[in-house]
């Protein structure tokens, strides 16, 4: 795949994740799954991320209140690095789960904390 959008959606990635990860995303793709990660590429971070209304910091922040109600761990440990990388500091990342929590549930809130706590921990931010 070869248009604007994929290529911006690309260029977000790297942005998020660095050119390492972003490469071992596409390298990794197979047949079965690469329309998938082809379309996450291309719409989710080339049309929605990259769209100009709001900025990647306050995105990042959006997606991991709602990851946390959604209570999906992995991806929360998938877009605390990303939200790190867009300026989300520590504390900011903090209080978007404790109020996550509160509106949708402790037990969410057990499983982003626990989440993070690993990303933290790996990116030797956590004392």
């Amino acid at each position: 795949m070869n248009n604007d959008a994929y290529q911006a959606g690309r260029d977000i990635a790297v942005k998020m994740w660095g050119e390492e990860v972003a490469a071992a995303r596409e390298e990794r793709a197979t047949d079965f799954n690469r329309p998938f990660e082809d379309l996450v590429t291309k719409y989710c971070f080339g049309e929605v991320w990259a769209e100009e209304t709001l900025d990647p910091k306050t995105r990042s922040m959006i997606t991991l209140a709602v990851l946390t109600a959604l209570t999906k761990p992995n991806q929360i440990k998938v877009h605390a690095r990303g939200a790190l990388a867009n300026g989300v500091s520590v504390e900011e990342i903090r209080a978007i789960l404790i109020h996550s929590a509160v509106y949708s549930g402790v037990p969410s809130g057990v499983e982003a904390f626990n989440a993070v706590k690993e990303v933290l921990t790996d990116m030797g931010l956590d004392s």
